[in-house]
């Protein structure tokens, strides 16, 4: 009996590869005995093959039926995620604490290629829920990219510099001020969507979710999400808190919504639901890139 011996996975998989096509050209032609197509010596192959395709199966399965438990989610390495505002030039009028969430566009063009020269790939909500939850695979280096609020800058200064590096971002709109002088209009929110980018809930007016309460769900939660999904023909399934701040009542509430995760600030994530207290940090305009990259490995563990 010839025997054969495989040096690796990806050999296996590809005789299960051929094994698969010769089974259904036999099956699609009748006359075809699966003499023809195979070699029935080969029960060493075969069985190899069964027990990787088996092995595959199983693997695929378990990530995508089983989340996993707060614990686990805690132990992952956290990803950079990076929040940014306005995109513009400072103005006279700019106060100490407006210039925090204001990055000029030369200083952000400085960072996105910092970025790109270190080596860091932009990731999406949902690869980063994929990877917190069933333990999916992330790039080497990743990062997130989020804005708040729907300025117009993030449109039209932030998307070409993102562009230029073949970054992708999660924008979260607040509906209120769709179409507003200096916002972003519902066509530009679906370029967006469109593009590839993720469109993500930042409540209708951005009022602080501790002080929700009774029909508030439905005004600032439930009625921007179908807004936002009928602009862009997706799901919306990812929330950003205003002013990064949460409590665990706002958690059931958001999930009775369709939301599968939400974005905090610096605030230690819940014991019990980490995916909804995602940190991220605030990137001000004053910050050089390398010192930008220094805080991202020093706030995000991993």
């Amino acid at each position: 009996m010839k025997t054969h011996k495989f040096r690796s996975k990806p050999e296996l998989i590809a005789i299960l590869v051929i094994a698969l096509f010769c089974f259904m050209a036999a099956n699609c032609h009748p006359n075809v005995k699966a003499a023809d197509v195979s070699d029935s010596n080969d029960s060493t192959a075969t069985t190899a093959t069964a027990a990787v395709a088996n092995s595959l199966a199983s693997d695929t399965a378990n990530m995508s039926t089983t989340i996993a438990d707060a614990a686990t989610i805690l132990a992952r390495p956290e990803v950079p995620i990076l929040c940014y505002h306005q995109i513009r030039d400072y103005k006279p009028t700019d106060s100490k604490t407006a210039m925090t969430y204001i990055v000029p566009p030369a200083i952000f063009h400085e960072q996105m290629k910092a970025l790109a020269d270190s080596g860091y790939q932009t990731i999406l909500p949902d690869q980063l829920y994929d990877y917190l939850a069933y333990g999916k695979p992330l790039p080497p280096k990743p990062v997130m990219l989020t804005y708040d609020d729907t300025d117009l800058d993030q449109y039209t200064v932030a998307l070409p510099i993102m562009e230029k590096y073949n970054f992708k971002g999660a924008f979260f709109v607040m509906t209120v001020s769709l179409g507003r002088p200096r916002y972003m209009s519902k066509e530009q929110v679906k370029e967006l969507s469109d593009k590839g980018h993720t469109i993500g809930s930042h409540t209708w007016d951005h009022h602080n979710v501790k002080k929700y309460q009774g029909q508030d769900w439905v005004t600032q939660i439930e009625k921007p999400t179908k807004t936002l999904e009928a602009i862009t023909g997706k799901p919306v399934k990812h929330f950003a808190y205003p002013f990064g701040l949460w409590n665990k009542e706002a958690i059931p509430e958001l999930k009775k919504r369709g939301m599968i995760s939400a974005f905090q600030l610096y605030a230690k994530r819940d014991e019990q639901d980490p995916l909804f207290t995602i940190r991220r940090i605030i990137v001000p305009g004053t910050m050089k890139p390398a010192a930008m990259i220094a805080t991202m490995k020093r706030n995000f563990k991993g």
